[in-house]
């Protein structure tokens, strides 16, 4: 039924549908019922529009939109290819587990500020979308500005002083990165090659042919000016953000912030620099280096974080680098690597920090030396939990396994054998870092009596066995994934 529908009409259709729902969440302040159905029913029209545009594009389409040309080579305009297509299913669908997620946890913490709160998330979706179906670096540029400041609002949600700090931190980096390097390297390519648009095999060739230490420059000023990727030293405003409520953690993590930076750094060295450019780069090799020290570092980091949120957003850092590792190996089975941990993370994380917010809406507990023994009183939870970390460390069968598995095969095909090492050492440190919460609830007698604790609401509970359950599922349907990411890797 979704070929039915011009796949061109549905990349406007996507955008424009949330900022109706805003309008309409923001006008039913007093009904929560309603508000809360009118967030869920948006999320359910939008994720049919991008169902469309991903069904057009499997069948080979690249449905595009020009909105408007400012000069020759520079307009804002969308063309959607494979890996934008997949990145805006994986934004709208799990806009809707959030959202049912959200009513159980903001309910169950009677927070305050709830309209604020879903109108917020009605603004980053098409943010989000925009970024996805970008179809050249200056609107890809627009739309990162634009979810940067739409996602502001969630970070600083409780208003508080700690909200207020992470908040700064958080518009710092990613507005100082994007100003300071992202738009001058935009700016760049448009002044060497006369367009900024995304063209398979990369438009930069020439300048990589005759100007190499230049090409190497702007391929460094991308890779650290989207900094939503959070390649190390730009990381800070990711944990920083964890002051925000869980809702917007998993948002951030696994629904759109994080994946518009690691998305953005993947589409930019296959459609803008060539990934064959990229591989013979000296760039390529000191952020392929500096993408491996990420990964170990934010792991030895997050193994002392007793903050469980702590803890997962630097698994979070760790997990990203993955994503620019397979960017700027740039092999088939690099890229291929990278474009699938962006699903697998997403549900993955998504499950693990649902988990953590159902154990503090049904505690009020957010230390893991807290969570001795709960898992008599929260089985669901824990098990959930489990599930969700057994994909992220890359335990069959669940659909973390696969990412790291083409990032090997990718470092053999380069003869980066140390690369194996740090993704081998890497799953070990997610071993022990991600697994000791639910050792401990299951295991440990608890400190406290847990008579009278429960699981959290089915809302916060039903949308992490959702995602756990497809881990599993995307696990078998990984190979149907990698062939529809074939394109990108077509001349590899």
């Amino acid at each position: 039924m979704f070929e039915l529908l011009p796949a061109e009409f549905a990349i406007i259709a996507s955008m424009v549908v949330p900022l109706f729902g805003f309008v309409l969440v923001t006008l039913l302040d007093g009904s929560p019922n309603i508000r809360e159905s009118v967030s869920i029913t948006t999320g359910v029209i939008t994720l049919f529009f991008t169902l469309t545009i991903f069904t057009a594009v499997g069948a080979g389409e690249r449905p595009s939109v020009e909105i408007v040309q400012m000069l020759p080579g520079l307009s804002i305009a969308f063309k959607v290819e494979p890996l934008g297509a997949l990145f805006g299913l994986i934004a709208s669908g799990l806009w809707i587990v959030n959202t049912f997620y959200s009513i159980g946890y903001m309910r169950g913490h009677g927070a305050h500020g709830q309209t604020r709160f879903y109108m917020a998330f009605c603004v980053a979706i098409p943010a989000a979308l925009g970024i996805a179906y970008s179809g050249n670096l200056l609107t890809f540029f627009l739309f990162y500005e634009a979810l940067t400041l739409s996602t502001f609002s969630l970070v600083t949600h409780e208003r508080d002083d700690a909200a207020k700090a992470g908040g700064r931190i958080y518009l710092g980096i990613l507005m100082g990165t994007s100003i300071g390097l992202l738009l001058p390297g935009v700016v760049w390519v448009y002044a060497l090659t006369g367009t900024t648009d995304f063209v398979a095999g990369g438009i930069m060739g020439e300048v990589f042919a005759n100007m190499p230490l230049i090409f190497s420059i702007i391929l460094a000023l991308f890779a650290w000016g989207t900094a939503k990727a959070a390649l190390m030293p730009f990381h800070p405003w990711l944990p920083n953000a964890m002051v925000a409520p869980t809702p917007v953690s998993a948002f951030l993590h696994a629904v759109a912030v994080v994946k518009a930076g690691v998305f953005g750094v993947l589409k930019v060295s296959v459609y803008t620099f060539g990934a064959a450019n990229v591989a013979e780069s000296g760039a390529g090799d000191v952020i392929t280096y500096v993408a491996a020290a990420s990964i170990l570092i934010a792991s030895l980091i997050a193994m002392t974080e007793d903050n469980l949120k702590a803890r997962l957003a630097y698994s979070t850092v760790s997990q990203l680098s993955y994503i620019t590792l397979g960017a700027m190996l740039a092999t088939k089975y690099g890229i291929l690597g990278g474009g699938t941990q962006i699903a697998a993370h997403a549900l993955g994380k998504m499950t693990l920090f649902m988990c953590a917010g159902a154990v503090a809406t049904a505690t009020h507990k957010k230390y893991i030396s807290q969570m001795r023994g709960l898992g008599q009183a929260m089985p669901f939870t824990f098990i959930a939990y489990i599930i969700g970390a057994c994909s992220i460390i890359g335990i069959p069968p669940m659909a973390g396994t696969w990412p790291k598995f083409l990032l090997m095969m990718s470092s053999v095909e380069t003869g980066d054998l140390i690369l194996i090492g740090v993704l081998i050492l890497s799953s070990l440190l997610n071993i022990v870092y991600l697994l000791p919460p639910a050792v401990r609830a299951f295991m440990d007698n608890p400190k406290e009596p847990v008579e009278g604790i429960q699981e959290a609401p089915a809302f916060c509970v039903v949308p992490a066995w959702f995602t756990a359950i497809g881990t599993i599922v995307l696990f078998f349907l990984m190979g149907d994934l990698i062939q529809y990411l074939q394109p990108l890797v077509e001349g590899l």
